[in-house]
């Protein structure tokens, strides 16, 4: 059978605990940190998009600034390239993935 303890033993000893928590202080800093650490982490994933979808490719200020280097590269023999407007700087790009909505 399970010893009986008065309301003061059991007061005592949640007040023991959560003194050993730190109240809920802590895991308000847990919650914290955790939402700062999937802040980073989004941005740390934005930075690597924007570097593998801008900047690390030829921008064309207009569009047809990027048709007239379209035209070069295929008067070259390069074929299948695309012309898309960049989401990240506004400028121009061109692309070999076959995008639907390309210019």
């Amino acid at each position: 059978m399970a010893s009986k303890k008065n309301r003061s033993s059991w007061a005592k000893e949640k007040a023991q605990f959560n003194a050993q928590l730190g109240g809920f202080d802590a895991l308000d800093d847990v919650f914290a940190r955790e939402d700062s650490r999937h802040a980073h982490l989004a941005e740390e994933r934005d930075s690597v998009q924007r570097y593998k979808a801008c900047e690390s490719k030829n921008r064309y200020a207009t569009l047809a600034e990027a048709q007239e280097n379209l035209a070069w590269c295929q008067k070259r023999g390069k074929r299948g390239l695309q012309i898309y407007e960049c989401p990240y700087c506004g400028g121009w790009h061109l692309t070999s993935h076959p995008w639907e909505d390309a210019r």
